[in-house]
């Protein structure tokens, strides 16, 4: 059963063309997926699978105390490898045809003040080149929106500090254009002509934008800590992830009035309704603020 999960992987690298974080879930899903199967059912090939026994799977998930929105991923993987076993006739139906996906819930991204934006940007100690390069790399998050994985990605030649943009790779392999302001351009022409220089290794030179302190391409466990400590320099204490930053782009540019269509183009969203949450996040803000401050927001009776 596992060569067919391997057939799949193979389809969806080659054909497909998914970014290597999907191929990686689908893999988990569907790891997971048969080795219930055949450690739990003791099913013998996919053509004997059933639509109970993926229901079977599916509630042990439940059990297992997983998600709506974890459920509703495994769910499409496992439909999408199912389409794919019926057009390679691997099996004569679909069983997951009359599943259904579980609504998720809808959880509110959490997002930094522009208070602790300031803060955490001027964080780093920039009379060091570690220090240049890392508000460089928050400079960029925050102008950008970008992900940790097209931050690490960027090479030289994505950068056009002229012309006021920066081109990344994202999901699917879809390239973006996204525009950055003055501050994080100046960031980066410091980073560029002070920080990268000390930090490039002569033997072996690499073309990629950050790299850390061997001089190789920095990677996301070296972004997730270098975020974790500038935090605590900062003095911020809510939690705090490399989206964290992501999240509080396109809700501050929701609040000062741009439009969803151009938030959902510099983040590359292929649908409109997963950008269309963070107008939930500034409405929930709107509420905060007038609850806090307008002089009838509160019944004196409930003081």
């Amino acid at each position: 059963m596992n060569d067919q999960i391997n057939d799949f992987i193979h389809y969806l690298i080659v054909e497909k063309g998914l970014a290597k974080n999907t191929i990686q879930s689908y893999r988990r899903d569907l790891t997971n997926y048969t080795e219930f199967l055949q450690g739990q059912l003791n099913m013998p090939d996919w053509n004997s699978v059933s639509r109970s026994h993926i229901m079977q799977f599916l509630s042990s998930l439940k059990n297992e105390g997983k998600s709506s929105r974890t459920i509703a991923r495994h769910i499409a993987s496992i439909r999408s490898f199912h389409h794919f076993l019926l057009i390679d006739k691997v099996t004569d139906d679909d069983p997951t045809v009359h599943i259904e996906t579980p609504q998720a819930e809808m959880k509110l991204p959490k997002v930094l003040n522009l208070d602790e934006v300031e803060k955490l940007l001027n964080a780093p100690d920039t009379s060091k080149p570690l220090g240049i390069r890392d508000k460089a790399m928050l400079e960029l998050m925050y102008a950008t929106g970008m992900r940790v994985s097209e931050l690490i990605g960027l090479s030289l030649n994505d950068t056009h500090l002229s012309l006021g943009f920066v081109r990344c790779i994202g999901k699917g392999s879809k390239e973006r254009i996204i525009p950055i302001g003055q501050m994080a351009i100046r960031a980066l022409d410091l980073y560029l002509k002070e920080g990268r220089p000390k930090l490039v290794n002569s033997k072996n030179r690499s073309d990629y934008l950050f790299l850390n302190h061997h001089g190789r391409p920095l990677s996301r466990q070296g972004f997730w800590k270098i975020l974790k400590q500038t935090a605590t320099k900062a003095g911020i204490t809510k939690e705090l992830t490399p989206h964290t930053l992501r999240h509080s782009f396109a809700t501050h540019l929701l609040e000062n009035g741009a439009d969803l269509r151009s938030v959902q183009e510099m983040l590359g969203h292929a649908d409109i309704s997963t950008t269309q949450i963070y107008t939930h996040v500034t409405k929930t803000r709107l509420k905060d603020v007038y609850s806090q401050f307008h002089p009838r927001a509160r019944s004196k009776f409930n003081e």
